[in-house]
């Protein structure tokens, strides 16, 4: 395209989901978070840009520390922020909003960016959405508060063995899930439960 013509949001959201897929290699992953950014400036209101950056954003975090790790999230909550704005009834972008609260919430990395209930809040919006999205990861993180909080801040590992089992329904292939609630039930004495996930 010449100078005047800015590229469409589909061509660089089709390039970034390129750079994704190798995401093993961070250089390529920032090249995609380079194009989504691009993206959303070109189309404020796609909603599908704005998503992604918030998941690719979340991952790029989940692989750094320090500054850098900061601003993957704090970006990936306003990406995450924008796509439930402009479609509050898809749930990708409350999943990927209520991922990098949760995260953040998890390194301690930035106060006052999200609360356990801000995450809960999150995951219920996607369950109700759709309840199966990404093979059950919204009952695992629901699960993963109630096994991580202490129980003055409302953790309770019985309700995170429950809520991850819900997830199975969705999730018999999703390993995360299965190793998450073979801690839960560790954490709640099934040891026998918890081999059998492992």
């Amino acid at each position: 395209p010449n100078s005047t013509t800015a590229e469409p949001a589909s061509s660089l959201i089709a390039r970034a989901d390129q750079f994704y897929a190798q995401r093993d290699d961070l250089k390529q992953l920032e090249q995609g978070i380079t194009l989504l950014r691009q993206a959303a400036v070109n189309e404020p209101n796609s909603y599908d840009a704005n998503w992604r950056l918030a998941k690719f954003d979340f991952y790029l975090a989940g692989h750094t520390e320090g500054e850098y790790q900061k601003r993957a999230f704090r970006e990936g909550a306003n990406a995450g922020k924008t796509a439930t704005a402009l479609q509050p009834d898809r749930p990708e972008g409350h999943f990927w909003l209520g991922a990098n609260y949760g995260g953040s919430l998890e390194a301690e990395t930035i106060s006052g960016l999200a609360s356990i209930k801000d995450v809960r809040n999150e995951m219920n919006t996607v369950l109700k959405l759709n309840e199966g999205y990404q093979d059950g990861s919204a009952y695992m993180v629901l699960g993963l508060l109630d096994l991580k909080a202490p129980r003055i801040a409302g953790g309770d590992p019985q309700r995170a063995v429950g809520e991850m089992e819900k997830g199975l329904k969705f999730g018999m292939a999703n390993a995360f899930l299965r190793l998450h609630l073979a801690e839960a039930y560790e954490a709640v004495g099934r040891t026998d439960d918890a081999r059998q996930q492992l």
